[in-house]
């Protein structure tokens, strides 16, 4: 049983029943219905620094390439199911920010990842309408982007195709078994019974884990993106100031903004980001999109004059030692957990998934789990 119809949660049912297991996947809303359908759907290996996480990541963007092409190909009306796009991601620095820049992308060519250094004319070619102001720059040409709720819901019917049920209901407690063993989940619509518990919950999952008699520290961050009208397209490619890999490691609760310009297919502009700790509250204010819309502006001078369509608000699964949590319960049996990705569970779902069939069925992987289990230091939420 997957609780969560998120990336993570369609990822890992899909893993499961291709390898032969029966699955069925509990969400209080349906498929892709919170964090998978409110974000931007990066496929990131740029904002990595070396670690077991960027080592999860290469692993897992070279899986998305394989697996995006299945998927489309399983779309019966001709339609891209996924909307996946190599695009790549240029990082960029304004002036006094090249020497930090050049270190970040050298470290992160010692471990395999492809950073390249872009001279003025070949970014000018590049992104014409980004920022002169920008006085250095590093090319990642293996960063790409799906549609996240599409590619969810592709995912997730793939899984449903090979046998794989949903039910929309909301968990509110364990099924016990003797000597302490989950043996499923109560729900509003009834008990199911299994044989495993994999919590992909998500922003959830700390909650979700307590229902079940768990503990685990898993916080929800907030995040505010914003949504251009359509135009023709201006930026080609994931555009990011690389203040962006400092708010993603941070573990400051206060606001943060960074930089982040993308197109869609759809010809919108995606225009990110930012990260607070404020629990669930919904409710954002002016400030994160004014600090974002600013310093868009400084990257592409022109969204000063363009039309904002919308904005939208997430929640993204903070873990405080900003790795991944994947793997068994250490001290309830029968319970797993693929949780804590926080704005990278787009780009980590394969990964992850492959991770959790190795938990879950002793399925072969050459990935390293360590790193990701849920009992190492930290994770234990005792408040």
């Amino acid at each position: 049983m997957v609780i969560g119809a998120g990336i993570v949660g369609a990822a890992c049912a899909l893993a499961l029943v291709e390898r032969g297991a029966e699955a069925v996947v509990v969400d209080r809303v349906g498929v892709a219905g919170e964090t998978s359908s409110r974000c931007e759907g990066n496929l990131l290996v740029s904002d990595k620094a070396p670690g077991p996480e960027a080592d999860l990541a290469m692993a897992s963007n070279a899986r998305w390439r394989d697996l995006a092409a299945r998927l489309d190909a399983d779309r019966r009306d001709g339609q891209p199911a996924t909307e996946f796009e190599a695009k790549g991601g240029i990082v960029v620095a304004f002036g006094g920010g090249e020497a930090a820049l050049d270190r970040f992308a050298g470290a992160q060519r010692a471990t395999g990842i492809r950073a390249e250094s872009m001279d003025a004319a070949a970014l000018a070619i590049a992104e014409p309408f980004l920022s002169r102001e920008v006085a250095h720059a590093i090319h990642y040409p293996d960063d790409a982007q799906v549609q996240p709720s599409n590619a969810t819901q592709a995912l997730l019917a793939t899984a449903i195709r090979h046998g794989a049920r949903l039910v929309v209901a909301e968990v509110t407690g364990a099924v016990g078994r003797p000597g302490g063993r989950i043996g499923g989940v109560c729900t509003t619509a009834g008990a199911i019974e299994a044989d495993i518990v994999v919590n992909c919950a998500g922003p959830w999952s700390g909650e979700v884990a307590a229902r079940l008699g768990a503990r685990l520290d898993i916080r929800p961050r907030r995040g505010v993106i914003l949504v251009t009208a359509p135009m023709p397209q201006r930026v080609f490619h994931k555009v990011y100031d690389s203040d962006y890999v400092g708010a993603v490691g941070s573990g400051d609760a206060a606001l943060q903004t960074s930089t982040v310009v993308e197109s869609t297919p759809g010809g919108t502009v995606l225009i990110g980001s930012s990260r607070e700790r404020v629990g669930f509250d919904e409710r954002p204010g002016v400030a994160p999109a004014a600090a974002i819309a600013a310093k868009a502006v400084r990257l592409f001078p022109f969204l000063e004059h363009t039309l904002l369509l919308r904005s939208y608000v997430g929640f993204r699964p903070y873990a405080p030692d900003h790795l991944p949590v994947i793997g068994p319960d250490p001290e309830v049996a029968g319970l797993a957990h693929a949780t804590g990705h926080e704005g990278a569970g787009i780009g980590l779902a394969p990964a992850t998934a492959e991770l959790v069939a190795h938990a879950v069925l002793g399925a072969p992987t050459d990935l390293d789990p360590t790193p990701f289990l849920p009992g190492r230091a930290g994770l234990r939420e005792t408040a």
